[in-house]
Formats: C-alpha cells, sequence, structure tokens
C-alpha cells in the first residue's frame, strides 16, 4: 500500500510522489528516441512543457506510446462529461496548483448588506451595517481507476509494429469521467471530508426545488411544460438570478422533447419545431440537453443559471494517467485519475437563509 501520513512516504509511488512535491509528471515517465528516460516540466518562463533527463524514474514506455494511451484517456473521458464541459466550456473553473498537495479548499462565505442611501446631501450618515463571514470547506478528492499491461505486451506490440492496446485505458477514464459527472449532477451519495461536503445539482441544499409535470401524466400537454419552464424561470428571477439558464433534462424526456411540438400538440399537420427547440425560444434560455446520468424511470428538469457565482469547478488535476513498475518490472500498473469538483455558490441573505440560481424541478 502506497500512503502519504505525517508527511512521512510510504511506498515506491508514494516516496516518487512526495519527492517531486506531488508533481504527478514524476510518475509518467517515458524513453526518449536517444533510449534515455525523461518526464515533461512546465517551464513558467517559455510557457511549455519540456523534456527533463531523469535516473531511476522507471520509464517502460515511448513517448508516442503514452501520447496512445493520453489520446484513448482523453477522448474516452470527453464523451462522458456533458454537463462538466459545458461549466468548463463557459469559463466556470477554479484552477488550484498543484491539487494533489491539497485536500481541501476553504473559502469564505459571507452575508448580504442592506441597501445603499439616496439623498440629496451626501453628509447624511447611512445605515450603518457588517456582515458576516463563515469559513466553508469543500473537499478535494481525487477519483481514479487503476488498469496495466505486462512486459510481454508491451514487447509484443513493439515487435509487431501494431498500436498497445489501449482498450483497458479507455474503460478506466469513462469510470472516472462517469464519476465526476454523477456527482457534478448530484446523483452521488454526498461526499464529505474535512468539514466540508461537496455537492451537485439535484442534492445542493440551497437549491430551489418545483414541482412540474411528467409527460407520461394524465392530461400532460406541452404546454404543461412550457408553463412549468416559466414557472421555474420566474423563481430563478425571485432570488435575483436572472439567466441566462441551462436546462438539463432527465434522459426518459427525449423520446418528448425531440418529437414533432405540433404533432405533440395534436395537430394533423407535423410542424418543423420540436418541443426540445420550443424551450430554448423562451427568453433567457440558452440551451436545453440531456444529462445521460441524471437517472432513468425520472422526469426532472435541472435550470442552471450559468455563472460563476453559481457554479464552478475547481480543477486541482485534470485527467491524466500515472504509471509505476512492479514484479521487477513484469507489470507495469496504471492509475487514470482527477481532482475535479464541483463547487456550487449561493448568495447569503443571512447564516440560515442562501439564494441560489440553481432550480430542481421534479416530476411528481
Amino acid at each position: 500500500m502506497d500512503l502519504i501520513m505525517n508527511g512521512q512516504a510510504q511506498g515506491n509511488v508514494a516516496s516518487r510522489l512526495l519527492a517531486n512535491g506531488f508533481d504527478v509528471n514524476a510518475m509518467r515517465p517515458y524513453i526518449g528516441k536517444d533510449g534515455r528516460e525523461y518526464i515533461s516540466v512546465f517551464n513558467d518562463s517559455s510557457g511549455k512543457f519540456e523534456a527533463r533527463p531523469v535516473t531511476n524514474a522507471g520509464a517502460t514506455l515511448r513517448f508516442q506510446e503514452w501520447k496512445q494511451i493520453d489520446d484513448a484517456v482523453i477522448m474516452s473521458a470527453r464523451r462522458q462529461m456533458r454537463v462538466v464541459a459545458d461549466i468548463r466550456g463557459a469559463g466556470l473553473t477554479y484552477g488550484i496548483p498543484n491539487g494533489m498537495g491539497r485536500t481541501v479548499l476553504v473559502t469564505q462565505s459571507m452575508t448580504d448588506i442592506t441597501d445603499a442611501t439616496i439623498s440629496m446631501d451626501p453628509a447624511v450618515t447611512g445605515e450603518g451595517d457588517r456582515p458576516e463571514f463563515d469559513l466553508v470547506n469543500l473537499p478535494l478528492p481525487v477519483v481514479h481507476k487503476d488498469f496495466s499491461l505486462n512486459a510481454r505486451q508491451i514487447a509484443t506490440s513493439r515487435n509487431n509494429g501494431t498500436p498497445i492496446d489501449v482498450s483497458m485505458a479507455e474503460l478506466s477514464a469513462k469510470r472516472v469521467a462517469e464519476e465526476v459527472e454523477k456527482m457534478t449532477l448530484g446523483t452521488l451519495p454526498t461526499f464529505s471530508f474535512g468539514g466540508g461536503t461537496i455537492y451537485g445539482f439535484m442534492n445542493f441544499p440551497q437549491r430551489i426545488t418545483q414541482n412540474i409535470m411528467a409527460p407520461t401524466d394524465s392530461g400532460w400537454t406541452p404546454q404543461k411544460t412550457i408553463h412549468d419552464v416559466l414557472v421555474m424561470r420566474q423563481q430563478s428571477i425571485n432570488k435575483f438570478y436572472y439567466g441566462p439558464w441551462t436546462i438539463y433534462n432527465a434522459p426518459d424526456w427525449d423520446e418528448y422533447l425531440d418529437d414533432d411540438y405540433f404533432h405533440l400538440l395534436g395537430n394533423t399537420v407535423g410542424g418543423t419545431m420540436t418541443l426540445r427547440e420550443r424551450l430554448k425560444k423562451i427568453e433567457g434560455i440558452q440551451d436545453v440537453r440531456t444529462a445521460h446520468f441524471m437517472g432513468t424511470g425520472i422526469f426532472d428538469f435541472i435550470m442552471v443559471q450559468m455563472t460563476s457565482d453559481v457554479v464552478r469547478m475547481v480543477i486541482g488535476l485534470d485527467i491524466t494517467t500515472l504509471q509505476w513498475e512492479t514484479l521487477g518490472g513484469l507489470k507495469v500498473n496504471f492509475k487514470v485519475m482527477a481532482i475535479l469538483v464541483p463547487q456550487l455558490r449561493s448568495t447569503v441573505v443571512n447564516i440560515a437563509n442562501h439564494l441560489t440560481g440553481i432550480v430542481h424541478g421534479a416530476a411528481v
């Protein structure tokens, strides 16, 4: 077992990470064209990664073999992370340098203050006010999945001139990405550590909740869903969150959202618009997207104002792959891992009352 406790490393992997300041590139050595062992090190001056010769790094793979694994891991992970990708694509991120060396992110919540004074005389004494502060911890767990190759598989690949089999890397990346996506949606049990808890959209205690009608209910029409979304939007506006919003729907909605809107209305003449497209015509709704890991057997909506005061993705370590040897080099172990944690945020009116731009429409 490899672990680090009280600053002391136990095991070869832990020792190497500790000796390199938790730089994961120390666990990604490769064999260069000259036969020497290298690791990639980021140069702050040039803004680029550079090759640094190392000794006793235990390099087994060549640079091109690492590239095959990394490409497979990145492509597989991207396919699974729709909601996470949307958050990152909107620039709602907070990077933590050397995230492996930290276990929690400490932030501070602050209550709001009263309105400003309007008067003709600036000498008039305004209402005094003092906000209340509270420290909040956000755990930074590592999401990881292991796989391995044996030395014979690698040798056979090189002798035959064929790429190494990256199927296990793809599956491992898929599993890591799925857990990050579920954590962001809030379909996993909450994770607590160091006095803090990770929440997702569907289990965030401060989220706004609203009952909506399922399309399988008697009397449902597409206008009912239009009305439900308008009510959800108003709920957000009432809490002073004015959009833009992205709606995420549970997969069971797809056969209704992607059906012809006019056909759903009962018109005999087919239209040219789906219910999903109709929802996107509502002011402030920038997209309606399927969240594949919201769960089956439900007809929920999540409406999220895509701004940094509502949600951001804390990036301690992007999805990457580590490598080390065991059994005298006969077995090459790999770990696909990431520190990607959703941070859901709210405006504090007072310690007991929070406002947020997340609305959970639950079908009852």
